[in-house]
């Protein structure tokens, strides 16, 4: 992996000598994180943990691995009845960022969750995203207070364009009623899902012509198997937090040889190779599972550090998506 940039993560000595594991591995205090080539996102001066934090360009802050939760209709998707469990699991073992969607339809059962948590509402991140079929300036402007409404949070962390579908007028609508909903804080941060670098293009241009407000977010489906370097670099080169979505490509490459030698030489799962994978690219993870043992399992991946040599036997020049490629859209 080329690392052209470095940023140091202070451990505070507090949380530091909680364990006395980490008391014996006090010469480890600085923690380097390895970026990606032109990456410029800056994280924030915390522990490297799963409440360690990126700062977007809204100036707040989002833990750099959160939840992920889907709908019931296919494989892969958490049922509307158990989300506010997993959700709740979730949060009771570390997560603090949870991410959700209106097409998933459990935006509610979702806040349910965090809200029986009885953490503040300022610990936890939460993610909602404006699906195709409401996009344009007035079906999202109706679609963030319905939201708002029906999950009774106040506002939410980030909203997202779910894709770039509806063409251009539409997608200036969107991102319009999204910047507003930010100035009247209904949501701290605003970003896009899907959008290839010709929306982006496209997009930067309609802000830069309005006076528009800064992409904070890009969140797409990111693995070795579809590293998108090209995005990756359109997004890190103006500080947006890349978020990372199947990030364990559904499960589809447990078996892979390369995995399975790492995992070996760690003493840790495939998946968690990916995970810290996509850590060390500086994406943030949004891994899903409703398995108990496995919400666990996938926090596991701060005690340890892929090499150099590790990250290049991870690249791929591979484009296979297991999910939706709304990126390749030219409406």
């Amino acid at each position: 992996m080329r690392i052209l940039e470095t940023r140091r993560l202070t451990v505070h000595l507090a949380s530091f000598y909680s364990s006395p594991i980490r008391r014996r591995s006090i010469s480890a205090a600085v923690i380097f994180v390895g970026r990606c080539a032109s990456s410029t996102t800056a994280m924030s001066k915390s522990p490297l943990s799963l409440q360690s934090t990126y700062n977007m360009n809204s100036g707040f802050g989002m833990p750099m691995v959160g939840f992920g939760i889907r709908m019931a209709e296919r494989v892969y998707q958490t049922p509307k009845s158990i989300a506010e469990d997993v959700v709740l699991k979730a949060l009771q073992v570390g997560y603090r960022h949870v991410d959700s969607a209106i097409s998933y339809r459990n935006e509610e059962p979702c806040s349910q969750g965090i809200k029986g948590s009885g953490l503040d509402r300022s610990q936890v991140f939460f993610t909602t995203k404006i699906p195709p079929r409401l996009m344009g300036y007035e079906k999202t402007k109706l679609a963030i207070d319905k939201s708002l409404e029906e999950t009774e949070q106040g506002y939410f962390d980030l909203i997202l364009i779910h894709a770039p579908y509806g063409g251009k007028e539409a997608r200036n609508g969107s991102w319009r009623a999204l910047t507003e909903a930010k100035s009247a804080g209904k949501t701290r941060s605003i970003g896009v899902s899907n959008y290839g670098v010709h929306h982006l293009d496209e997009l930067e241009e309609y802000i830069q012509s309005s006076a528009g407000d800064k992409i904070d977010v890009g969140q797409y489906e990111l693995h070795p198997w579809l590293p998108r370097p090209d995005i990756v670099e359109w997004l890190q080169k103006r500080k947006i937090v890349v978020q990372a979505y199947s990030p364990l490509v559904r499960a589809q490459r447990m078996d892979e040889p390369v995995l399975n030698e790492l995992a070996l030489k760690y003493n840790k799962t495939p998946a968690q190779i990916l995970l810290r994978w996509s850590l060390q690219k500086g994406f943030v993870p949004l891994p899903k599972t409703v398995t108990p043992n496995r919400i666990e399992e996938n926090i596991a991946v701060f005690d340890f550090e892929l090499t150099n040599q590790d990250m290049d036997a991870l690249h791929t020049n591979d484009y296979s998506p297991v999910t939706w490629d709304p990126t390749v859209d030219r409406s």
